[in-house]
C-alpha cells in the first residue's frame, strides 16, 4: 500500500523533494519529533494535487509550515507530511498590498514590507513561523495580530476548490481561525499595509527584536509561547508565581528567562514536554484555579 502511495506521489512531486522516514526533529523549532513516513516539499500547485490525491485515496496527510508552533510525537507522523516551505514561498508587493504563498516566512514578508517602506507588519518580523500558519492561528505579538493586516486568504476547501476568502469570513480571534475546524488549507494570503518612512519602520523592528532577545530564551529550541494567555492573566507570570521557574522533566524545562516558554535543553522528548506541561497545568490550577490551555499544536503519535 505504501509503495502505491509513493508511486502515485512521484507523478506529482519530483523524487528529489520526497523523503522517506524523515526525522521531524529537523523540521520543528522544538527540535523534537519522530519520523514522518513520507515527507514532501512541494510547490503550492503540487501541494493542491497531492492533497487531492490523498483525499481520494484516503491517505492520511498532515500539513506543516516552519514547524514553529508544533510538538511532534516521539512515534512520528504516519502517512504524508506536506511542508509548505521554500518551494511554496513567493512574495509579491504591489503598492501597499502584499501577496505571499503560505510557506513564506513571516520574517521575510516583513523584510519585503520594510524594503517597500510599508508599515503595519513590524510585530511579525521576529515571529519564526510561516505566513500560512500565522493565519491559521491568528499569530500576534506586541499588540499586533494577523487579523489587523489580512485582507483575504486563498483556501483549498474540503471539496477541492481554491477560493479567495475575505478576512471577515475567516473568523480570526485570539490564536484561532475557522481553518482550525473546517479542514481547509491556507495556500496564500493578501495583506494590506500602510506607506511609511523606512527608517521609522526599521527602528520599530529593531526595538521589538531587542525586546525578544532580552526577554525570550532564543538560545534554546522551543515552540514559542507554550500556553495561551488566560483571560485576565499572563501564563508566564502564573507559572513563575507557582514556583516553577526552571522546573525540569528530563531535558524539557520551564525557561528561567521567560516562564511562558518550555525549552529543549538538548535531548528532550515529546513525552518529557507533555509531562512537564501536564505538571505545570496541575500546579497552576491548584495554586490559582486557572487552567492553562496549550498554544502548542500536537501532531503525530505519542508514547
Amino acid at each position: 500500500m505504501r509503495e502505491d502511495w509513493i508511486e502515485a506521489i512521484k507523478t506529482i512531486v519530483d523524487e528529489s523533494r520526497i523523503r522517506l522516514q524523515e526525522p521531524m526533529s529537523r523540521h520543528t523549532t522544538f527540535r523534537i519529533g519522530g519520523m514522518a513516513e513520507i515527507f514532501l516539499m512541494p510547490t503550492i500547485k503540487e501541494a493542491v494535487d497531492v492533497i487531492t490525491l490523498c483525499r481520494a485515496k484516503k491517505i492520511p496527510y498532515t500539513i506543516i509550515g516552519n514547524g514553529s508552533n508544533l510538538l511532534v510525537g516521539d512515534k512520528g507522523i504516519p502517512g504524508v507530511v506536506i511542508e509548505f516551505g521554500a518551494n511554496a514561498s513567493s512574495i509579491e508587493v504591489k503598492e501597499n498590498m502584499i501577496h505571499a504563498e503560505a510557506g513564506a516566512l513571516l520574517s521575510k514578508v516583513a523584510h519585503k514590507a520594510l524594503e517597500a517602506s510599508l508599515g503595519g507588519m513590524e510585530f511579525a518580523a521576529g515571529i519564526p513561523g510561516s505566513i500560512g500558519g500565522a493565519v491559521v492561528m491568528n499569530a500576534g505579538a506586541y499588540g499586533g495580530e494577523m487579523k489587523d493586516i489580512l485582507v483575504s486568504a486563498d483556501l483549498l476547501t474540503k471539496d477541492g476548490e481554491v477560493v479567495e476568502v475575505p478576512v471577515e469570513e475567516i473568523s480570526l480571534s485570539y490564536r484561532h481561525s475557522r481553518v482550525m475546524e473546517t479542514g481547509e488549507v491556507v495556500l496564500g494570503v493578501t495583506l494590506k499595509l500602510v506607506s511609511g518612512e523606512k527608517e521609522k519602520i526599521e527602528a520599530v523592528m529593531q526595538e521589538l527584536r531587542q525586546k525578544r532577545q532580552e526577554k525570550q530564551p532564543l538560545e534554546f529550541p522551543s515552540a514559542g509561547s507554550t500556553f495561551k494567555r488566560p483571560e485576565g492573566y499572563f501564563a508566564g507570570k502564573l507559572i513563575m508565581d507557582a514556583g516553577l521557574r526552571g522546573y525540569r522533566v528530563g531535558d524539557a524545562q520551564v525557561s528561567e528567562k521567560h516562564c511562558g516558554f518550555v525549552i529543549n535543553r538538548g535531548q528532550a522528548t515529546a513525552a518529557e514536554v507533555e509531562e512537564l506541561m501536564r505538571r505545570v497545568q496541575e500546579k497552576v490550577e491548584q495554586e490559582f484555579q486557572v487552567r492553562l490551555e496549550p498554544e502548542v499544536r500536537r501532531l503525530g503519535e505519542f508514547s
